[in-house]
């Protein structure tokens, strides 16, 4: 087994993250805890969950982001056999998008 990421310090930060309010409080948050490469990373791993929930296919996900298969799969196995963290927000997003129109 792998380290848990239950620890009382991911609390702490996961407790920091839930008192932002704006997009802008979480670019200025965000932008000072992760380096450019990590939040880029972050946000693309993003981007290849919401293509794989729509069913998009590695060579058009790997064109459209520049993601990794390694990546890709990666990701593909957190949707399929994760703790549905994904799927939560996305579905969130989705209700968001839908009730602004």
């Amino acid at each position: 087994m792998g380290k848990s990421i239950r620890t009382e310090e991911v609390d702490h930060l996961l407790d920091a993250i839930l008192t932002l309010k704006t997009k802008e409080e979480c670019f200025d948050f965000f932008e000072d805890l992760c380096t450019v490469n990590e939040l880029l990373s972050i946000a693309q791993r993003f981007e290849v969950a919401k293509l794989l929930k729509n069913d998009a296919k590695y060579a058009e996900i790997v064109k459209l982001t520049g993601a990794s298969t390694a990546t890709i799969s990666r990701v593909n196995r957190s949707l399929n056999y994760g703790n549905d963290g994904y799927d939560i927000v996305l579905e969130r997003l989705k209700k968001k998008e839908k009730s602004k129109k």
